[in-house]
C-alpha cells in the first residue's frame, strides 16, 4: 500500500504534498534570484501565488503512472518530478492569459494584469499593457526552465530520469503545437473549415496527451515501465483527456465563476474553437448560428449576450451532445483498464481519477 490512498488518489493530502514540494522549491529559487530582494522579487512572489493551487491533476497522473507499475519506496524524488508539471503547466496558463487577453485566473488578476499594477506602482514610464504582457511573458519562460531544473533535480536515478526526459521533452512539444493549432482554429473564419475535424487534434495534442498520456507515461517510464504499459496508459489516457476537455469546454460556458475562478462566458469572449460550440454550429437553426457566430469572439460580450449564447448552445442539442460524448469517452477510458498490465492499487486510482476528471465543476 503506497502512502495515498488509492480511492483517494487526488485527495488533501497529496495536494498537500504537491504544494508543500512546489513552496519549498519555489522559496529556494526566490532566494537565488538575480538581485534578490529587488524588482526581481515580484517573479519569485508570483510563481508562488499562481502554483499555490490548482487541481494537481498532472502530478497525480504522474505519480499514479508510477505507481501503476513498481510503488516508489522514497516518495520525495516522485514528488518532485511529478510537482514539476504543475510549474509546466502554470507556465502554460501564464502565456495562455495573455494571448486570450485574459483578466483572471485562479481568483487572481492575470499576472500580466498584475504586471500592468506593478508598473503603476513603481511610477515606470511607458505602456503598463506593454509591460505586463513582457513581465508575463517573462515570468511564464521562467517556470518553464524551473520546471525543467526540479524534474531533473529531483534526486532520481539518472537511469530513471533518462527514461522519463524524451517524453517530457514530447509533452512540451506537443502541447506547443496544439496551442498553435488552437490560435490558428480561432483565427479562421466560421465555415472554412469543419470544425468537427479540427477540434479533435487540437484537443489530442493540447489536452489528451498534455495532461493525462505523457504525465501518466513519465510516471511509468520513471519506474521501468515496459512499452506495453505505456501504450495501455495511452489507451486510457487518449479518451479520458478528451473527456476532461469536453467538460472544461462545458464549463467555459456554463461554470460558476466564483467555482472555476474565471468570469462566466470567457471562452466565448475568446472565440474558442470547442467541441461544444463545433456542435452548436453544426446542429442549430441558421438564425441561430448566424448569431452564435456573430457573438463568438466578441470581447464586449455582456451577459445578456452570454444568456443568448448559452440558451442557443442548449437548445440546439450541442450541450446534451458534448455531455454524451463525455459519458462515451469516459466509458472507453475505464474499458481501456480492463485486463491492462498494471498493478492493482493504480487501476484503482485511475478509475477514480477519470470520474473526478469529468464530473468536476471547476
Amino acid at each position: 500500500m503506497g502512502i495515498f490512498a488509492a480511492d483517494d488518489p487526488i485527495g488533501q493530502e497529496f495536494r498537500e504534498a504537491v504544494g508543500d514540494t512546489l513552496s519549498d522549491f519555489l522559496t529556494g529559487q526566490a532566494g537565488r534570484l538575480p538581485g534578490a530582494g529587488g524588482h526581481t522579487a515580484v517573479l519569485g512572489e508570483l510563481a508562488a501565488a499562481f502554483t499555490a493551487g490548482g487541481k494537481r491533476l498532472r502530478p497525480a497522473f504522474c505519480w499514479w503512472g508510477h505507481q501503476a507499475v513498481a510503488e516508489s519506496t522514497d516518495p520525495r524524488p516522485l514528488l518532485r518530478a511529478s510537482a514539476s508539471l504543475d510549474l509546466l503547466h502554470v507556465s502554460a496558463l501564464v502565456h495562455d492569459d495573455v494571448m486570450d487577453a485574459s483578466d483572471v485566473r485562479r481568483g487572481l488578476p492575470a499576472a500580466h494584469r498584475q504586471f500592468e499594477a506593478w508598473h503603476a506602482q513603481h511610477g515606470l514610464t511607458g505602456s503598463p499593457e506593454t509591460f505586463g504582457r513582457a513581465g508575463a511573458i517573462l515570468l511564464g519562460d521562467l517556470l518553464l526552465v524551473w520546471s525543467m531544473e526540479l524534474f531533473t533535480a529531483s534526486g532520481l536515478a539518472a537511469e530513471a530520469l533518462g527514461r522519463g526526459i524524451p517524453l517530457l521533452d514530447a509533452m512540451r512539444t506537443e502541447v506547443t503545437c496544439g496551442q498553435f493549432l488552437d490560435v490558428v482554429a480561432q483565427a479562421e473564419p466560421i465555415g472554412t473549415t469543419d470544425l468537427m475535424d479540427v477540434v479533435p487534434q487540437v484537443v489530442e495534442f493540447k489536452t489528451s496527451r498534455y495532461t493525462v498520456i505523457r504525465p501518466l507515461q513519465i510516471g511509468a517510464a520513471l519506474a521501468g515501465g515496459s512499452d506495453e504499459t505505456l501504450a495501455a496508459l495511452a489507451g486510457y489516457g487518449s479518451p479520458l483527456g478528451r473527456a476532461f476537455q469536453f467538460r472544461d469546454d462545458v464549463l467555459g460556458v456554463f461554470g460558476e465563476p466564483d467555482v472555476t475562478g474565471k468570469p462566466a462566458g470567457d471562452d466565448l469572449r475568446e472565440g474558442k474553437r470547442t467541441a461544444l460550440v463545433a456542435h452548436a454550429l453544426q446542429l442549430a437553426s441558421e438564425t441561430a448560428k448566424e448569431r452564435l457566430t456573430g457573438l463568438l469572439g466578441s470581447p464586449e460580450l455582456d451577459a445578456t449576450d452570454v444568456a443568448t449564447a448559452q440558451e442557443i448552445i442548449v437548445t440546439s442539442g450541442a450541450l446534451a451532445a458534448t455531455e454524451q460524448r463525455i459519458a462515451e469517452d469516459l466509458e472507453r477510458a475505464l474499458s481501456a483498464l480492463q485486463d491492462a498490465p498494471l498493478r492493482d492499487e493504480a487501476v484503482v486510482a485511475l478509475r477514480r481519477l477519470a470520474e473526478l476528471s469529468t464530473s468536476r465543476t471547476a
